[in-house]
C-alpha cells in the first residue's frame, strides 16, 4: 500500500512541475512578444542598416582602390621614365613616393578631410583683388 501512494504521489509532484514549468514557459513567451513590440524596428530600418553597410563597404572599397592607383601610377611612369632616360632606379623611386603622396591627397578629397580644388578663374579663393 505505501508503494502505490508513493508511485502516486510522485506523479502528482511531476504534473505539479510540469504545470509550473508550462506556466513559466507561456509567461516567457509573453515577455519575450511585449519586448520584441517595444524594441521592433519597421522593416524598411533592418534594409536601411544593411544599404549603411553596403554602402560603408563601396566607400572603403573606393578609397582603398585611389590610394593603389596612385601609387601603382607613380611605380609605372617612374620605371617608364627609367627606361626612357636611363636614369634607374631614381625616377622609379621619385615617382612611387610622388604617387603614393597623389594617393593619400585623393583619399583625403574623397574622405572630406581636404577640400578639393574649386572652380574658377584658377586664382586661389583666399587671396583678394
Amino acid at each position: 500500500m505505501s508503494d502505490g501512494t508513493r508511485e502516486n504521489g510522485d506523479r502528482d509532484k511531476a504534473h505539479t512541475k510540469e504545470a509550473a514549468l508550462s506556466a513559466r514557459l507561456r509567461r516567457l513567451g509573453e515577455g519575450l512578444g511585449q519586448a520584441q513590440e517595444r524594441g521592433a524596428k519597421p522593416a524598411d530600418d533592418a534594409g536601411g542598416d544593411r544599404a549603411a553597410t553596403a554602402s560603408g563597404y563601396a566607400r572603403g572599397f573606393r578609397l582603398s582602390s585611389e590610394l593603389v592607383a596612385g601609387v601603382l601610377v607613380g611605380a609605372g611612369l617612374g620605371w617608364l621614365i627609367d627606361r626612357l632616360l636611363g636614369i634607374s632606379p631614381w625616377g622609379l623611386i621619385v615617382f612611387l613616393l610622388l604617387g603614393f603622396v597623389a594617393g593619400v591627397l585623393n583619399v583625403m578629397r574623397s574622405a572630406g578631410v581636404v577640400p578639393g580644388p574649386t572652380p574658377g578663374n584658377g586664382k586661389s579663393a583666399g587671396r583678394k583683388q
